[in-house]
């Protein structure tokens, strides 16, 4: 038997400390104008000095059990997907279960760059509809301020720490997913990654002050990428879920930049009011980004029960994933 899977409750967590378009003008040689006129970007959240990926995710995933009423024992399994784990091992996912007490749950980590949600959460699905797991909590968490040069300035105004949590579920038949998409180009890797600390190239003083250690990115291959990717990906997931861009009732993708956003968008013709965007809130938040969004609009009012939601990101590897959901209103199933 095949389970129907989707959402039954979702959290997030924003770090504290704003840092605005402002204050980047006094590090860097760039401006306020220059910046929002380019990503959309206008602040973005800094996790405070004592702040690991870890904590973030654990502050997320405590919101998102609550909003589902689950106890953290009622979980089968932990997923976080981040490129910004607090140490190479143990996973991330293992410090989440600890803290959380999940003393039942399977844990490991996931990454797959800005695509990390989608990707995890098409994952955790896998297991529900299998029959082997009922409750399978999804973290996107990154503090890749702490991978940023903030001496780049073409880098450093994009980025910003969050994370994003879903409890995973068995929701009625014909809720959940519907269609899901995940893919990958290795080849475009070197467009985006960070050169050292891996079995590659360890930690040396040569890594150090080549500042190897923090994100390179070839802006122009994303752009072209990422524009071309977002619009095939939510092509192909609504086909496959037997619908039409018509049937989509909210867009919500990868906050990224907002040029990228935009273009897609114009390409598919698909108009703003479809749409959820917080990008000039918090930037680029990595795995954290498509979730986020995902919560804030559900808070807002822009999800209601039945509704068809289409998830989409993109990002390091090359990777993308999409999903189509349509809303089971969590209210019901919590009675």
């Amino acid at each position: 038997m095949i389970y129907s899977a989707g959402i039954i409750g979702l959290g997030k967590y924003l770090p504290e400390r704003i840092v605005t378009n402002r204050e980047l003008e006094e590090l860097v040689d760039t401006s306020d104008e220059w910046i929002t006129t380019r990503t959309g970007i206008s602040e973005r959240r800094i996790a405070a000095a004592e702040q690991a990926t870890s904590d973030l995710a654990i502050a997320a995933a405590q919101e998102a059990l609550l909003d589902a009423r689950l106890g953290a024992d009622e979980l089968d399994l932990i997923i976080v997907a981040t490129i910004s784990p607090d140490m190479i091992f143990p996973a991330t996912a293992c410090l989440v279960q600890a803290a959380l007490g999940a003393t039942k749950a399977a844990a490991f980590d996931l990454s797959a760059g800005c695509s990390g949600y989608v990707y995890a959460l098409i994952t955790a699905a896998q297991f529900i509809a299998a029959g082997l797991y009922q409750n399978v909590l999804v973290v996107g968490a990154d503090t890749l301020s702490r991978l940023t040069d903030w001496q780049d300035r073409r880098t450093c105004v994009l980025f910003g720490d969050g994370a994003a949590a879903a409890v995973v579920g068995r929701v009625p038949d014909g809720y959940g997913i519907l269609g899901s998409l995940l893919g990958a180009d290795g080849t475009g890797g070197n467009h985006l990654y960070l050169p050292a600390g891996g079995s590659r190239r360890p930690a040396s003083p040569e890594t150090l002050e080549n500042r190897e250690h923090y994100i390179k990115m070839s802006g122009p291959e994303v752009f072209k990428f990422a524009v071309k990717v977002m619009e095939e990906a939510t092509l192909q997931v609504i086909e496959q879920a037997g619908l039409t861009l018509a049937d989509i009732d909210l867009f919500v993708p990868h906050q990224a930049n907002i040029r990228i956003i935009d273009s897609s968008l114009h390409r598919m013709g698909v108009p703003h009011e479809r749409v959820f965007l917080n990008v000039d809130k918090y930037g680029n938040t990595s795995a954290a980004s498509v979730g986020i969004a995902l919560a804030e609009a559900v808070a807002a009012g822009r999800v209601h029960d039945g509704d068809n939601i289409l998830l989409v990101g993109f990002g390091a590897g090359l990777t993308w994933g999409s999903a189509v959901l349509k809303w089971y209103d969590r209210r019901q199933l919590n009675g």
